[in-house]
C-alpha cells in the first residue's frame, strides 16, 4: 500500500528482471520488493512512452522527405517538355476543349505537385468508371511543377476522358483575389511559426502542425474553388492520395438539399458514433469563442473526396469566414483549433455540408494504429480509399499491406517510370 500510494524514484528501480530477483534473494524485504518493483515499472513506462514519441517524430520526418524516385521523375518529365513537342501539346485538344465547361459532364479536380499521385489518382478514376468518356479532370499545380505535370498527361493518354493542366501562373487573378491568397497565407504562415515555437515538448497532437502541408499552397487554395473554376457549377474534389476503386457517377446526381459541399462523415462506429472525429475533438471548447459558436457533440467530415455545388457556394460568405477565423486564431495564440487543415475548415463550411454514405470512402491508411482498425471487407467495399497520415504510399514507410492498392495503376510501363526506379 505504501509503494501504491507514495512516490518513487524511477532511477532506483532494477535494470533487469534477474537483477531484481538477486536483490530480493539477499533482502528477502517485502516492502524493498514492492518499492523497487513499483520503481522498476515505472522506468519501462517511461521508456515506452519516449520511444513511442520519438517514433512518430521519425515517422513525421521522413514523411517531409521526397523520394529520389520521384524527383527524379520531375526532372526527366521537365527535360521532356523542353524537347518533345507533343509533351507540349495542348491539354486537352482543341476539339475537346469545349468539355471542359461542359455542364452535362463529370467534372473532377485535383490541386497538386506531385505527378506520381496525380496519374495514380486518374487512371484509377477512369478504369473504374461506367462512363470514362464523361470524366474531365481538372488538375492544378504550382509553376515549378507544371511542365512535369502537363508533361505526363500529354504523352499518358487517358482516352476517353479529358485531362486539362493549369498551373497557377497562368491564372489572371483580380487584384482583390490575389491580395486575399496573399493574407491568407500570411496568416497561414504566422501560425504555423507559433506552432512551431511551442514545440519544445514535441507530442503526438502537434506533429500535424509541422507538416509541410499545413503551408502548402495546393493545400490552402481548396477554399477558393469558385474563384479557380468560375465557369463550373458542380464539382468532385478529390485529394492526391487517393485512390478510386468504384465508379464514382453517384456523387455528380447526389441532391446536397441545397448546401455547399457533399462529404463523407466518421459515422461507421454504431453506438459510438463518430468517435473521435467529432467538434470537441478538432475545436478547442474551453476558449469561450468556439463553446458559444459551435456544438462539440456535431459529428466531423472528412477531406479526401468531397462534392462541391460552386453555384451555391457563390451565395455564400465561407471563404471570407475561413479567412476571418484564421486571423481570429492568430489574434488569440492559435488556442482556438488542434493543428491540421480540416479544423478551420469545419468552422467555414459549419451547416452547409450534406452526408454521404460512409461506405464511400475509408481513410486513415496512413496511420500505423488507425490503419490496423480497417476490417479488409470495409476496405474492399470503399469507392475511394485515403491514404491519410504520414505514410504515403509512395514513400518507404508506407504500409505494404496497402500499398499494393496504390502501385497497381502505376504506369510501369513507362520509360521514365522504369528509369527512375519506381516500382509498381
Amino acid at each position: 500500500m505504501e509503494a501504491n500510494d507514495g512516490n518513487v524514484n524511477d532511477n532506483e528501480g532494477a535494470g533487469s528482471f534477474n537483477e531484481l530477483v538477486n536483490e530480493m534473494v539477499l533482502k528477502q524485504d517485502l516492502k524493498a520488493f514492492a518499492f523497487k518493483t513499483k520503481a522498476m515499472l515505472s522506468q519501462m513506462e517511461h521508456k515506452v512512452q519516449t520511444a513511442k514519441q520519438q517514433e512518430s517524430v521519425y515517422w513525421h520526418l521522413a514523411s517531409y522527405g521526397v523520394p529520389r524516385s520521384l524527383h527524379c521523375l520531375c526532372l526527366k518529365l521537365a527535360e521532356e517538355y523542353a524537347v518533345n513537342a507533343m509533351a507540349r501539346s495542348r491539354l486537352p485538344t482543341p476539339e475537346f476543349a469545349s468539355r471542359l465547361v461542359d455542364p452535362t459532364l463529370h467534372h473532377l479536380v485535383l490541386l497538386t505537385d506531385n505527378v506520381l499521385a496525380a496519374s495514380v489518382v486518374v487512371t484509377s478514376t477512369v478504369e473504374n468508371s461506367f462512363n470514362p468518356e464523361k470524366l474531365v479532370f481538372h488538375i492544378i499545380t504550382d509553376k515549378k511543377t507544371y511542365a512535369s505535370m502537363h508533361a505526363w498527361f500529354a504523352t499518358n493518354s487517358v482516352e476517353p476522358a479529358v485531362v486539362e493542366v493549369r498551373g497557377l501562373h497562368q491564372y489572371d487573378w483580380s487584384e482583390v483575389m490575389n491580395s486575399g491568397v496573399k493574407e491568407m497565407l500570411e496568416t497561414n504562415n504566422l501560425i504555423w511559426k507559433q506552432y512551431y515555437d511551442k514545440q519544445k515538448n514535441i507530442d503526438n497532437s502537434n506533429l500535424d502542425a509541422l507538416r509541410p502541408s499545413s503551408l502548402s499552397l495546393m493545400n490552402q487554395l481548396r477554399i477558393y474553388m469558385p474563384e479557380l473554376f468560375p465557369d463550373l457549377k458542380k464539382i468532385v474534389f478529390l485529394d492526391d492520395d487517393v485512390v478510386v476503386q468504384r465508379d464514382l457517377s453517384s456523387l455528380w446526381d447526389l441532391d446536397l438539399n441545397g448546401k455547399v459541399g457533399g462529404s463523407v462523415y466518421k459515422s461507421w462506429c454504431e453506438d459510438n458514433c463518430c468517435s473521435g472525429s467529432k467538434y470537441l475533438n478538432y475545436l478547442n471548447f474551453s476558449h469561450p469563442l468556439i463553446s458559444s459558436n459551435f456544438d462539440g457533440e456535431q459529428c466531423g467530415w472528412l477531406y479526401g473526396m468531397n462534392v462541391f455545388d460552386l453555384d451555391a457556394w457563390r451565395r455564400t460568405n465561407i471563404t471570407e469566414t475561413y479567412r476571418k477565423w484564421l486571423k481570429l486564431n492568430l489574434k488569440f495564440g492559435t488556442a482556438l483549433w488542434n493543428p491540421g487543415v480540416l479544423p478551420p475548415a469545419l468552422i467555414a463550411f459549419d451547416g452547409q455540408v450534406h452526408p454521404i454514405d460512409s461506405s464511400m470512402l475509408v481513410t486513415d491508411l496512413g496511420y500505423r494504429y488507425k490503419s490496423e482498425e480497417i476490417s479488409k471487407e470495409r476496405l474492399e467495399a470503399a469507392a475511394v480509399i485515403h491514404f491519410s497520415g504520414p505514410a504515403k504510399p509512395w514513400l518507404e514507410i508506407g504500409f505494404p499491406e496497402y500499398r499494393s492498392l496504390w502501385s497497381r495503376y502505376v504506369n510501369v510501363s513507362n520509360k521514365f517510370i522504369r528509369r527512375c526506379r519506381i516500382l509498381g
